[in-house]
């Protein structure tokens, strides 16, 4: 079995950091692979106009395997495995590798904005409706890295274009986490019906690893038990929501979860406070807040509840043992004034933060952590 050096993709984002690829990631291999495979058949048949299909055994001796993740970022070293006793065999290799070079060229005219039927038919490009589908907003595939002149970069907007390029994709597919409340289950068709923050309505399949805590936050419906649940999302090619096609996770959550707030807070429009005061607040830096939040303020911390302010901001408060505490973030600045007071004393703790550092984040976590612990 010949071995011979393929493809070496480079996925960047702070989840490759450590030069390592989450477990999720790697199902995008798997599906690079089967995409490889078939645009191979598809050069074939390009080459043999008068045959139906690829020959018998077209596969045969030949396969595609990660066989190291190097540095640099993140780089899975894919290899082709040759056979050299299957007679087709190596008279194929040239297809895998036309293959491996009709995606690239067609990911680069994404980028570039150029013609990408030039080098992938519509058929073949509804592969990239599950390529790169767990890329987050921050993250690309670069199939070209360190070749002068190129650029072929696999991220949210590229992968948007490739699939539009389609005419024969009329829906997509995208990953999505949804907050709401269930107030429909049918347990007979395995099926349930979530309204999302925001009056969005979505009906979704019911797993049987799933079917207790759908039950339990449909019965808790008129209670406003809420549900978080992730999972791939069918949507129109205007990008609306259609349907839930696979649910991954389903999660309850506590009265005053943070992410749930913060859909809330989203939907704020201007004069929300009077009717003239009160302005509505950035979507993207909820996400920034959100994110943040997400990263430092877990159990056992409480969690705070969160108003918005007139002027675009959001006060995080707590009540803890015997101390009010608030931190006022502006957003747009992503700086912070944290005020704790101790009511039996009056005696007051103040800090101003930077908001971009760690660092002063971790100052807002080991600070509530020491009032949390205080009286305990």
């Amino acid at each position: 079995m010949e071995r011979v050096s393929f493809l070496k993709p480079r996925m960047a984002g702070k989840r490759f950091d450590d030069h390592a690829i989450p477990l999720e990631m790697l199902k995008e291999l798997a599906v690079l692979e089967e995409m490889i495979v078939e645009v191979a058949k598809w050069h074939y048949l390009s080459d043999h106009p008068k045959r139906e299909r690829s020959p018998r055994g077209f596969t045969k001796g030949i396969s595609v395997k990660l066989t190291a993740i190097d540095e640099g970022s993140a780089m899975p070293d894919m290899s082709l495995f040759v056979d050299q006793r299957q007679l087709v065999t190596p008279a194929n290799q040239d297809y895998f590798e036309r293959a491996r070079d009709s995606i690239i060229d067609a990911i680069e005219a994404a980028e570039r904005n150029t013609e990408i039927k030039q080098h992938l038919p519509e058929s073949l490009l509804g592969y990239f409706d599950k390529l790169g589908r767990g890329l987050r907003p921050d993250e690309f595939i670069d199939f070209a890295p360190g070749v002068v002149g190129r650029s072929a970069r696999l991220n949210q907007a590229t992968r948007r274009a490739l699939r539009l390029a389609s005419s024969q994709l009329q829906e997509l597919t995208e990953e999505v986490s949804l907050r709401g409340i269930i107030p429909e289950a049918d347990q007979a068709k395995l099926s349930f019906e979530l309204e999302a923050i925001g009056g969005l309505r979505v009906s979704g399949p019911i797993s049987m690893q799933h079917f207790d805590t759908i039950v339990k936050a449909f019965n808790g419906y008129r209670d406003g038990l809420r549900v978080s649940i992730q999972g791939i999302g069918l949507f129109s090619r205007n990008g609306q929501l259609k349907s839930m096609v696979e649910v991954e996770h389903v999660t309850l959550l506590d009265e005053c979860d943070v992410g749930a707030r913060i859909d809330e807070l989203r939907l704020l429009q201007n004069g929300w406070l009077d009717g003239k005061l009160g302005k509505s607040l950035d979507s993207g830096q909820l996400n920034w807040l959100e994110s943040r939040l997400d990263s430092y303020l877990s159990e056992p911390l409480p969690s705070p509840y969160l108003y918005p302010t007139a002027e675009g901001g959001v006060q995080l408060e707590w009540s803890i043992n015997a101390y009010e505490i608030t931190l006022d973030v502006d957003l747009a600045a992503k700086s912070g004034h944290f005020h704790a007071l101790h009511m039996p004393t009056e005696q007051e703790s103040e800090l101003e933060l930077d908001l971009s550092k760690d660092d002063d984040w971790e100052e807002v976590v080991s600070m509530l952590a020491k009032l949390n612990g205080e009286y305990s």
